[in-house]
């Protein structure tokens, strides 16, 4: 029947609303497209035992956050669960390109940051086959609730008042806006078509314009994502990074072993922009060698550079700077016309955020000098990171991906049969074009507090103090001739705390403590001394830990079994506050050292 679409009971909704979902039987059934990319991403994503409309939560915060936030991150730190009537059912919180999670990572952010570019991302995510017009109210108003300075009159879940308490600190930090305020993306995602029709036009700008009434935002964006959109987002997030440019100012370099394409020249800035920035006029994330120097806000040289490109003298600055290097596996020149895919910009990334910046101030009398190379071989690429880099101060241990011990660990997680493989991830997106569960991939910050809660004993610091952490890098953890098994064997712990967090076997409460439930399930198997990193004591210690982590059943007991430990130190006291502190860990320890000798003396 064209036209219509008949559910049951007989109601007709027009088909300009829906986009062949049905309700068969009270339950919600996705146009086959939707529900076959839920489903893959379910499966990669590891939640396929939740419901339906939890697995589309995930969904639906992930491919929207994804499109401004390019690194790994679970979507279990973004999935607020049972929301409370706000209507929310995720939420991002990216400031200067790292996606926060909790008060201690922004503060230690903020506290070394000069500038504060912050945005706040808001998912609604229904399966129904239209959008409703009180849905977007109650979302909006939601919105809006949330961030109310005091008196706010909706309820809220524990999670909702995490991410507001988070909320709060940033804005206690205003000071540190100085380029703009807070920008705030609000996504209603369907399974329908949205056509625009007029009431909903009208309710959706009522919400946007309250938002701004609020003098809260530099920009604020609400996006009806329908089902043709979900779609085209969720493939984006598995396409690597391509662009198409004209390259008019340009020589070749003649041909170099291991290298496809090289030129030397000079873009345009408009031309080059293209190279930056993404379809929501924001900085492609992950394009940068973050491993190496980040942006480093505008410090003396930077503020050099921008004044530069303020001045008459703007002209000039070709001959002024050093220019961008651009690493592509895919270089395809057509006359004056490029396309270059999988790339990253590995020396110049303080040039390149200046002139992003800047970008609405310049013509194209600003020339930007470019070094173009297409390669696949890594030894090269590491080859022309560490020398370009070397032209200005970098610390040795920023290029600690390029060293060997990564690249061991790399090759060692992923030496297991596929059941027990992880993947751990050197550089940004390493592994987004794969079809690999994504929940196994590891990345560098969260294996470094495994490493340090279940093997150095300091769990409280691995978001009080981070810093102190990731100081012991390339000194006293991650150094070469260690051996790889209490890597892993973190790793695989994490992994499998994770999954059981995602899976709703262990209540989101113990989410705070998760880094102690690592050390004690560590210390439930063996409490003794750890014996030395380079050892062969090392591997005999890891491997019964390995093996029971590798088993399904036995992993869950040990990890309820942690927690139960946690449960009995923390005795219903799971504040941030009172957890992540050197005497609860203290007490941790103490309290499975004590039922180590109980199991050891054969009682209960």
């Amino acid at each position: 029947m064209r036209g219509v679409i008949i559910r049951k009971g007989f109601s007709v909704i027009p088909e300009v609303a829906v986009a062949q979902l049905y309700i068969i039987g009270g339950r919600t059934i996705m146009d086959r497209i939707s529900e076959s990319l839920l489903n893959e991403f379910s499966a990669v994503h590891g939640i396929t035992l939740l419901p339906e409309e939890k697995r589309f939560e995930h969904f639906a915060s992930y491919v929207t956050v994804k499109r401004h936030h390019s690194e790994t991150f679970d979507t279990e730190d973004l999935v607020m669960g049972a929301g409370g009537d706000t209507g929310i059912d995720g939420i991002a919180i990216i400031v200067n390109g790292s996606l926060i999670t909790d008060v201690e990572s922004f503060e230690q952010l903020a506290e070394k940051a000069g500038n504060l570019d912050v945005l706040f991302v808001f998912v609604q995510a229904e399966r129904s086959a239209s959008f409703e017009a009180a849905k977007i109210g109650t979302f909006g108003f939601g919105v809006i609730d949330f961030f109310k300075e005091s008196g706010h009159s909706m309820i809220r879940s524990e999670r909702i008042s995490a991410s507001a308490e988070i909320m709060t600190a940033i804005y206690k930090r205003s000071s540190k806006f100085n380029r703009s305020n807070p920008a705030c993306w609000l996504n209603y995602v369907t399974t329908g078509k949205w056509v625009g029709d007029t009431v909903l036009e009208a309710r959706r700008s009522a919400v946007v314009s309250d938002l701004k009434g609020t003098g809260l935002f530099s920009k604020v964006e609400f996006v009806p994502v329908d089902a043709e959109e979900l779609q085209r987002l969720y493939r984006q997030t598995k396409n690597a990074v391509s662009r198409e440019f004209l390259f008019t100012n340009r020589t070749v370099v003649p041909e170099v072993p291991g290298v496809s394409e090289a030129y030397l020249g000079f873009l345009p800035v408009s031309e080059f922009i293209k190279l930056l920035q993404d379809d929501n006029g924001e900085i492609i994330g992950g394009l940068f060698y973050d491993n190496v120097r980040d942006w480093q806000d505008y410090n003396q040289v930077n503020s050099e550079i921008k004044a530069t490109l303020e001045s008459e003298a703007s002209d000039r600055f070709v001959l002024m700077n050093n220019g961008v290097t651009i690493i592509a596996n895919k270089v395809q020149p057509t006359g004056n016309k490029f396309y270059i895919e999988d790339y990253q910009i590995v020396n110049g990334c303080q040039t390149s955020h200046v002139l992003f910046n800047n970008r609405d101030k310049l013509n194209d009398r600003v020339m930007v000098p470019v070094r173009l190379i297409g390669t696949q071989d890594e030894g090269i690429t590491n080859a022309i990171i560490r020398a370009t880099n070397r032209q200005t101060e970098v610390k040795e241990e920023q290029f600690f991906a390029l060293q060997e011990f990564p690249k061991e660990l790399e090759l060692y997680f992923q030496s297991f049969p596929d059941s027990h493989k992880l993947y751990y991830e050197r550089r940004s997106r390493q592994y987004d074009r794969l079809s690999i569960e994504k929940t196994r991939i590891v990345v560098p910050s969260n294996l470094v507090k495994a490493v340090a809660a279940m093997f150095l004993g300091e769990p409280h610091r691995t978001t009080r103090n981070y810093g102190a952490i990731s100081s012991k890098v390339s000194k006293d953890i991650f150094v070469k001739g260690h051996k790889m098994e209490p890597y892993y064997t973190a790793a695989l712990c994490l992994y499998k705390l994770e999954y059981v967090f995602r899976n709703r076997r262990l209540e989101p409460k113990y989410k705070p403590a998760r880094f102690h439930i690592l050390l004690a399930a560590r210390m439930l198997v063996n409490s003794d001394p750890l014996p030395q990193w380079n050892s062969r004591e090392m591997e005999r210690y890891c491997n019964p830990i390995m093996e029971i982590l590798w088993d399904g059943v036995k992993a869950d007991e040990l990890m309820t079994r942690a927690a139960a430990i946690i449960d009995e130190v923390a005795a219903d006291n799971f504040h941030r506050d009172n957890i992540r502190t050197e005497p609860f860990t203290r007490k941790v320890v103490e309290r499975c050292t004590d039922a180590n000798k109980v199991v050891r003396s054969g009682g209960q």
